[in-house]
């Protein structure tokens, strides 16, 4: 969705220039948005929220309902869930972790790890001989889910935006050390530990037919790793990664038809249980970065708009190379004395305040009348934006945060 929702569009509408940039977060639409995808999942499919997409407080706790967990993938990431989202399941994940957080998350309770070595196999095993079972919070016996990074057909991965796996990457077991991580699992090297199954989350942005595909390979592979070493494994991640269009927004993901394939998958598996782990298709529509419109600039032919903000507070376009998609929202009242910058043409680049002709937001936006002082809403702001952002560049304010409910009566903050 590019045009804001009216609760959007009235806070954005109401703010004061000083408190722009900001964060819009529509919670209504959010939660029915997780509901809708809740709902399109068949029974042992179960759905854990990746936190790195957006950790803020009140996005967790909005989705607490929705989701069976949250998947983490650092320690900070696992102390702020935990803190945020008291009680609930969660999975650690991630490709470096360090004894510290491996020992943390024991004492915490985290009861899946997602391992991604065989030194980090050990690690684990180690560290959680350290403590006596049930004692501190830890469970009576972790939870082990293999990661693998596996084969996959090259046109698999066509569609995919970013691939962590089925070519070399620093993601995941290889297959070939299957055999021996699933025997120290099992021949009573490690009985502090248990096995649990397999994780693979292997590319990003693939439509449902796609992720369908991808994850009937895991679970073949899976299932054929169980068969020939004669154990049973209870739970696969086939992980997350729905695609999100930014050049076409009300493209979105196919949840029924996704949904209805996972059904097909479990039914041929009866004794399985399946768990997904999307972050951005679940929040990303939900938040706009807000912003004014500073000033209108021509150059060499082309009209440039310099906005409040810009790409340290969302780095979304200049990471992943695209326009974000966005939304003037026209002011009338001009403060001023002398004349009001204005577009001439029907079509302008947006930019921030970074003195980088890198600080591009969207290209050639369809904004004719476009003048200074308008007010820009960009939308799918609601995942890996602020968040990945250099937020200290040049020193400039930070944004606010608004999250709406119906009533609008959350009050606003500022990150500090």
């Amino acid at each position: 969705m590019t045009t804001p929702t009216p609760a959007v569009r009235e806070r954005l509408l109401s703010l004061d220039s000083a408190e722009l940039p900001a964060y819009l977060y529509d919670m209504t639409a959010l939660r029915e948005h997780a509901a809708t995808v809740r709902a399109a999942l068949p029974e042992r499919v179960e759905l854990y929220y990746a936190a790195k997409a957006n950790p803020e407080a009140e996005i967790l706790a909005a989705l607490g309902p929705h989701v069976d967990g949250y998947e983490v993938s650092s320690g900070g990431e696992l102390a702020h869930v935990a803190k945020a989202a008291p009680g609930r399941p969660l999975a650690f994940s991630g490709p470096g972790k360090t004894p510290a957080e491996l020992m943390t998350a024991l004492e915490l309770g985290v009861e899946r790890f997602h391992v991604e070595s065989l030194h980090e196999l050990h690690m684990l095993a180690a560290l959680s001989a350290r403590t006596a079972p049930g004692t501190a919070g830890r469970p009576a016996r972790p939870g082990v889910l293999l990661r693998f990074n596996l084969p996959l057909a090259a046109a698999s991965l066509e569609g995919s935006s970013l691939a962590m796996g089925g070519r070399p990457t620093p993601f995941g077991l290889d297959p070939t050390e299957a055999g021996t991580a699933v025997r120290l699992l099992t021949d009573g090297t490690y009985p502090q530990l248990r096995l649990l199954g397999v994780h693979a989350h292997l590319a990003s942005g693939l439509d449902a037919p796609e992720q369908l595909a991808v994850a009937g390979s895991v679970v073949t592979w899976a299932a054929d790793l169980a068969t020939r070493h004669r154990i049973r494994i209870s739970e696969v991640n086939v992980g997350g990664g729905m695609s999100v269009d930014y050049a076409a927004p009300e493209r979105r993901f196919d949840w029924t038809a996704f949904g209805a394939g996972l059904g097909r998958l479990t039914g041929a598996h009866p004794d399985l249980t399946l768990r997904i782990e999307p972050g951005r298709s679940l929040t990303a529509y939900c938040g706009w970065y807000a912003t004014e419109v500073l000033d209108v600039k021509h150059s060499h032919g082309e009209e440039f708009a310099v906005v409040r903000g810009g790409t340290h507070h969302m780095r979304t376009p200049a990471t992943k190379g695209h326009d974000q998609p966005c939304c003037v929202v026209p002011v009338s009242e001009w403060p001023h004395p002398w004349p009001r910058p204005a577009a001439g043409t029907e079509r302008v680049t947006v930019t921030g305040q970074l003195c980088t002709p890198k600080d591009l937001l969207s290209r050639n936006v369809a904004a004719p009348g476009l003048r200074a002082g308008d007010r820009v809403a960009f939308g799918l702001a609601g995942a890996y934006a602020w968040n990945i952002s250099h937020h200290d560049f040049l020193m400039h304010p930070r944004p606010g945060f608004h999250f709406l409910t119906a009533e609008q009566r959350i009050r606003g903050t500022r990150h500090s």
